[in-house]
């Protein structure tokens, strides 16, 4: 299949598929002006750093600070914008000031603006943005910026600016952390990814025209958990399907019950737990589940296990290959939604930015 930015879906293919020579572009524009450096110096010594977002954002979100954790030592959260906004002392409560992480592609978001402004100004906490533009209200209004501004995107569905934003987050973790190590590896990430991606694409479309599903699931644990939730949104917003996510293990509580030909899970399986996950994919296949899988590297149980194999073959530390992971779901949601006769360019009932009216 060919598409063109003119054609339905032409544009949220191209950003998908730009996605290593943009991560690539990034990382230049990043380096070359010293970023990581000037807001390693603007903001340090807290040890409670809180990630924010709406949406997708959120889901950079979850990812972002178990890589803060991971790569700093120091403790980092998720939440949504509106836990900020509606029970902030839940959420800001702590001996210390944590330090505000406030992720919106467009910087325009109106509850990552109101979230802003309320830390900044009643809070008296200073923030950090990141965005992929510029001249843009939340940078008006926090600290410092992180811009990934090679990573914006013409769609409404977000694709590259999802992963761009997560890997510039890790990226200054890594300085942050003094990883240097880690640091490299994000580096070397672009040209690995490609190899990856190149024969994605084909391998889906054929299996999404040789099946239909009626409900998906995404299963990850521990940094995966928010590409899983990022993947689960993707089918929802580019096929109108429905689609949910669970934390792999957690899925035998319960929600197994969903499991039958006619609903595909997706597993991303770590590395870190990959025997227990791997335990729940035969379980699933056990039950008669059509399954795709996401590694890094397969054994044999889990090449029996899965319908539809993606191994990702990495020579990477585990957390440096996430960006990597949220391929299969995008292509995923965009394939499906074609066929369903959308255009993932402009899905219904959906703006590129949420702006809310005043007396919201």
């Amino acid at each position: 299949m060919t598409s063109t930015p003119s054609s339905p879906g032409g544009h949220t293919r191209a950003e998908i598929l730009s996605q290593p020579a943009c991560w690539w572009e990034c990382f230049q524009v990043l380096d070359e002006n010293g970023q990581f450096e000037q807001i390693c110096g603007r903001f340090p010594g807290r040890t409670d750093w809180l990630f924010v977002g709406c949406g997708t954002s959120y889901y950079i979100a979850l990812a972002a600070a178990a890589s803060w954790t991971k790569l700093t030592g120091l403790r980092a959260r998720a939440v949504p914008a509106s836990e900020v906004l509606l029970f902030p002392s839940l959420i800001l409560s702590g001996p210390e000031p944590c330090q505000p992480v406030l992720i919106s592609r467009s910087g325009q978001t109106s509850e990552i603006l109101k979230a802003a402004e309320y830390l900044e100004l009643k809070e008296n906490v200073r923030t950090l943005a990141v965005s992929c533009a510029t001249h843009q209200p939340l940078e008006e209004i926090s600290a410092a910026t992180l811009y990934l501004v090679p990573a914006d995107e013409q769609s409404t569905v977000m694709t590259r600016s999802f992963t761009s934003m997560l890997l510039g987050l890790q990226a200054l973790a890594a300085v942050y952390g003094q990883q240097a190590s880690f640091a490299e590896a994000l580096r070397k990430l672009p040209a690995m990814a490609q190899a990856v991606l190149d024969p994605l694409p084909s391998r889906i479309q054929q299996f999404v025209q040789a099946h239909d599903f009626a409900d998906y699931a995404f299963l990850a644990q521990g940094p995966l958990f928010g590409l899983a939730n990022e993947a689960m949104l993707k089918v929802k917003e580019m096929s109108c399907s429905y689609a949910q996510a669970f934390h792999t293990l957690e899925f035998r509580h319960g929600p197994k019950a969903i499991v039958s030909a006619d609903t595909l899970i997706t597993f991303l399986l770590s590395e870190t737990g990959f025997e227990a996950e791997r335990e729940v994919l035969q379980e699933v296949k056990g039950l008669g589940g059509t399954t795709v899988v996401v590694t890094n590297a397969a054994d044999a149980a889990t090449q029996r296990a899965a319908d539809f194999l993606v191994e990702l073959h990495l020579d990477l530390p585990e957390f440096a290959r996430l960006a990597a992971y949220a391929l299969t779901g995008q292509l995923l949601g965009y394939f499906t939604g074609l066929k369903k006769g959308f255009d993932t360019d402009r899905p219904r009932n959906l703006s590129r930015v949420v702006i809310l009216n005043d007396k919201d």
